[in-house]
């Protein structure tokens, strides 16, 4: 009977199994990683009932060679320089390095078969976290040591009675792994199988792309990517999803014997962000979606830097990327990666650079182009809107004209039918009988009055400070910002598409219009009014279609007919650039504004609150 021991205090295994990884895919990732070095070119990841299997077809370990104890050694460095970075192929980087991932399993299972086969020759032990006999470890009989997925060679680790438990959908379990090793091919396949099912894992996920509207890559490696974005706006392509050249900066390096050497710290890979953020990371126990991830020879270091170069920005939730960076486990350099493999030393200057990077130039540049993108997105939204309108109004204006000649006609008919000796009372009632009649025609009215702006705040530019403040207190008096037509207005839903004019939507939809509906329009004044003539020709327009207004006036300027000069109109004082008014102004401004919101039906604030938060926008004196 062969026998196995390990090289450490047996103790440290219950220390250590169950704490060193907070994630079963980390685990995973040591175990793929293991088989990896081992240069398996199919890996098996078998969830049964009981237990969770990991298989891989690798050289397997010899008991007679050595390779076995040599496993047995924890926290055996397996590689200190680019002589021994390579796997026995030779055409492969190693990912294991520090000789503790093999405890891994340890973190799932209190209990692990560790079986293995290499030549023919088969050996297996139970690694435990409180082995039996001190440092001596169970064997396993070789009549017990069965394979499920190979046959001469390769190793399994069973993880027996696991505390976590894979996604129950095996498509999540492929996404999750994804996220760990993006770079499988059909070279280093990743199998995941449960009962019948089978899902095999040997491209990167193609499907990412396919849901991002953004896009940057790093490297010709990546370029191909672009490819798989779905292009939107075809006109600005090359704004949106873009290629670069890799990120490179040189830097001075003390190697693991103190030497100080130049090298070339190179990024590459690929940052974009999602079209939407619905139906992302089912379960607590997956990886989110929303990620930026650190690669070093394929393998994650560290899955989400985004909290640390990020501002905590509503935008970045979009956000996504995988990033690579070889030099991070460079044989030859000191290991910057935690014991964990779920992050790296912040303070070496690798990190701190790659770090610096991303949060000054990669991430602000990737979400220009997701800012870019909603751009494009509400000026097609606007357009379709306002093409809609104007078809309905085309609408309305064909329903009135046939309800004039149906209401005429039948008018007309009636009046014939009484005869020229008919009385007063009987020609109105026949009159009004057939407008009664006609009237169901003009249904789609209230369709057309919905969809129009309701409030214009008229102001010009050099005002704008005070137009704000009336636009955030329409919105604060539960106002709709799309019912409100601002033309300087910081939320593009309120001002007019580009390409559009503000004067062409007007007359559209208020002067030409068969609907009844006016706007209802705030005037902002001040001595820039007459030296604008939007402004003017507003106040001249507003006029001459009797539109209800009501005046917010920054003195010592004097409002002027036509605008109704003869009403009390509101005052605000504006010293070099700074705004404030009186506490009596402060009362009429709130009273104005709940003025409007009674008018055209939105539920106002009360008095108190709106005076309460009228003094957040400007000093009430």
């Amino acid at each position: 009977m062969k026998e196995y021991s390990l090289n450490i205090d047996p103790r440290i295994l219950e220390l250590l199994g169950p704490n060193l990884y907070t994630n079963i895919y980390y685990v995973l990732a040591e175990l793929i990683a293991n088989a990896y070095d081992a240069d398996a070119k199919n890996v098996y990841i078998i969830s049964n009932k009981d237990d969770i299997r990991v298989e891989d077809d690798g050289h397997g370990m010899s008991y007679e060679d050595g390779e076995v104890q040599k496993f047995l050694y924890v926290a055996a460095v397996s590689r200190t320089s680019e002589e021994n970075a390579k796997t026995r192929s030779g055409t492969r980087r190693k990912m294991g390095r520090k000789g503790v991932g093999k405890l891994a399993a340890l973190s799932v299972s209190e209990s692990v078969d560790i079986m293995t086969i290499a030549n023919g020759e088969k050996s297996g032990f139970v690694l435990a976290r409180r082995p039996m006999e001190g440092n001596r470890l169970q064997a396993i009989e070789e009549k017990d040591i069965v394979f499920n997925q190979i046959k001469s060679h390769g190793t399994a680790i069973v993880m027996r009675h696991p505390q976590y438990r894979l996604h129950k959908t095996l498509n999540a379990v492929k996404r999750n792994i994804l996220k760990i090793f993006p770079l499988v091919n059909s070279n280093f396949k990743i199998h995941i199988i449960r009962g019948q099912e089978h899902e095999i894992i040997d491209s990167f996920d193609e499907n990412i792309m396919k849901e991002l509207n953004t896009l940057i890559t790093l490297g010709s490696e990546y370029s191909k990517l672009c490819e798989l974005v779905p292009v939107t706006f075809p006109a600005s392509k090359a704004e949106l999803i873009e290629q670069r050249i890799p990120y490179q900066i040189p830097l001075s390096l003390k190697d693991n014997s103190g030497l100080e050497r130049e090298y070339s710290l190179e990024v590459i890979g690929w940052i974009g962000t999602y079209k939407t953020t619905r139906g992302r990371k089912a379960e607590v126990t997956d990886f989110p979606d929303n990620f930026i991830s650190l690669y070093a020879n394929k393998k994650m270091g560290e899955f989400n830097i985004l909290p640390i170069v990020g501002q905590n920005k509503l935008i970045e939730v979009y956000v996504v990327g995988q990033l690579h960076v070889d030099l991070f486990e460079l044989s030859e350099l000191p290991d910057m990666a935690l014991s964990n493999r779920q992050g790296y030393k912040s303070d070496d200057i690798r990190y701190e650079s790659v770090i610096n990077y991303v949060r000054d130039t990669l991430l602000p540049d990737i979400l220009k182009k997701r800012a870019m993108y909603v751009d494009l997105m509400n000026k097609e939204k606007k357009k379709a809107t306002i093409d809609t309108q104007k078809k309905n109004e085309e609408e309305l204006r064909k329903l009135i004209n046939q309800f004039k000649n149906n209401a005429s006609k039948k008018a007309a008919e009636s009046i014939r039918a009484f005869g020229a000796d008919a009385s007063q009372d009987v020609l109105e009632k026949a009159i009004s009988d057939s407008i009664n009649d006609t009237v169901p025609d003009l249904g789609i009215k209230s369709l057309v009055d919905s969809q129009k702006k309701k409030i214009l705040i008229s102001q010009t530019y050099n005002d704008k400070s005070l137009a704000d403040i009336i636009y955030k207190f329409l919105v604060f008096n539960n106002v709709p910002e799309e019912d409100i037509l601002y033309t300087n207005c910081d939320d593009e839903v309120c001002r007019i598409p580009e390409g559009v004019s503000v004067y062409d939507y007007l007359r559209d939809f208020f002067v030409e219009s068969y609907s009844t509906q006016k706007i209802f329009v705030l005037f902002v004044t001040s001595e820039y009014t007459k030296q604008s003539w939007g402004a003017i020709t507003e106040v001249g327009a507003s006029w001459i279609t009797q539109i209800d207004h009501k005046i917010f006036n920054i003195s010592p300027f004097r409002p002027e007919h036509p605008l109704d000069d003869a009403a009390q109109w509101h005052t605000t004082n504006r010293d070099s650039s700074i705004l404030s008014m009186s506490a009596l102004s402060a009362d009429i401004f709130c009273q104005k504004i709940e003025v409007v919101c009674d008018k055209l039906g939105y539920t106002k604030r009360t008095r108190k609150d709106n005076k309460e938060y009228l003094k957040t926008l400007i000093s009430v004196v």
